[in-house]
């Protein structure tokens, strides 16, 4: 089976991160975004990954795939667009590399879905259900926001779409995650077209597309609010599936990955939900939660990061806080008792800062 997740985007909104790294290879969980979905597709028994790419996708891409198509002995390809395709126009550039005799389905991915990836349960839906199509939908509390599937409840066939509804018609929208037939390419023009929009709703009025209720938690990661929401939900995950990942000790609270490299010194108060990369420095009296720290930074004696991000490399001094969803980009340095809250990006020294930096 083939898979193709689709990793066009130019990472905007995890803005300073994807200044200094791709998207896809932003890390989560100690580990590239992108990653979780390929071994999840591996463990599926996907044998061949076509990652859909940009024209501005640097060399760091051909690198990771270099090293994990032989670390996971899975076979990974590139369909790089010239121009904007959308969410359908991918898949007809890459046609000739999901289609082959086998005539089997594929699978579709968008790169910022993070979840359990129950693939081999989809699998044998679509195949129950006769589907040309497949599509995972997830539950949400506020449908207004979002485009909401209608589908019947006992058949799970889709109905309809209705984007973001002004009155209640159920309360599942699109995962980012479909099992296609290779007819689907059919009916997709090689140009900007949008999946959800254009090509699912002519499948379901043909009565040919079905929807498959996502077990467990799903988060769309590309934003730094819901990155940390997702990071939450992960750890959560890990807890009830991989309790042995996560690390214990009298300074921990709640559900803490840390890589064994880090280094963690007496008297700090880690937790919960925290992400601690390989590396890292912990200084004594340093307190965290809700919050990642990546690859090789530095939180210096006395420090606080909450709900935020610290990107790779970085410092945070001696007393300074970094707070309320605030992100440094890669080898930032934050001076001893500085204070950065609500929002504040901050670029390799450079600060850009939205809506405010408090010092």
């Amino acid at each position: 089976m083939k898979a193709l997740i689709l990793v066009g985007g130019f990472g905007t909104r995890l803005r300073p991160l994807t200044f200094s790294m791709p998207k896809p290879l932003v890390d989560f969980g100690n580990k590239p975004m992108i990653l979780h979905q390929i071994e999840a597709l591996k463990a599926a028994g996907v044998t061949e990954v076509v990652l859909a790419i940009n024209h501005q996708q640097p060399e760091v891409m051909l690198n990771f795939v270099k090293e994990y198509e032989k670390k996971l002995e899975i076979k990974i390809t590139f369909s790089q667009e010239i121009e904007p395709l959308g969410t359908a126009g991918p898949l007809a550039l890459a046609r000739d590399l999901l289609v082959d005799e086998s005539a089997e389905p594929f699978l579709v991915l968008n790169s910022d879905v993070i979840c359990e990836y129950p693939l081999l349960e989809m699998i044998e839906f679509h195949k129950t259900n006769g589907a040309e199509a497949s599509i995972m939908v997830t539950k949400v509390d506020d449908p207004s926001k979002y485009g909401v599937v209608v589908m019947e409840e006992d058949t799970s066939r889709v109905e309809s779409f209705v984007e973001k509804p002004k009155h209640f018609v159920g309360n599942k929208i699109n995962a980012g995650i479909y099992l296609l037939n290779p007819s689907v390419l059919d009916r997709i023009e090689l140009r900007r077209t949008s999946i959800e929009k254009e090509i699912f709703p002519k499948i379901a009025s043909e009565r040919k597309l079905y929807a498959m209720v996502l077990p467990g938690f799903w988060m769309d990661i590309g934003q730094p609010k819901d990155y940390i929401t997702g990071q939450r939900m992960y750890l959560d995950s890990l807890r009830k599936k991989a309790p042995q990942e996560l690390v214990t000790g009298d300074h921990i609270v709640g559900n803490v990955l840390a890589d064994e490299t880090a280094v963690i010194g007496e008297r700090c108060l880690i937790g919960p939900d925290v992400v601690i990369g390989p590396g890292c420095v912990i200084e004594s009296g340093v307190r965290l939660f809700n919050c990642t720290v990546m690859r090789g930074a530095r939180i210096k004696k006395h420090a606080c990061v909450s709900n935020s991000i610290v990107g790779w490399d970085s410092t945070v001094g001696s007393w300074a806080r970094v707070v309320n969803i605030s992100v440094l980009g890669k080898d930032v340095h934050v001076a001893d008792a500085e204070v950065y809250s609500n929002g504040a990006t901050i670029i390799e020294e450079q600060m850009s800062v939205k809506p405010e930096i408090v010092v």
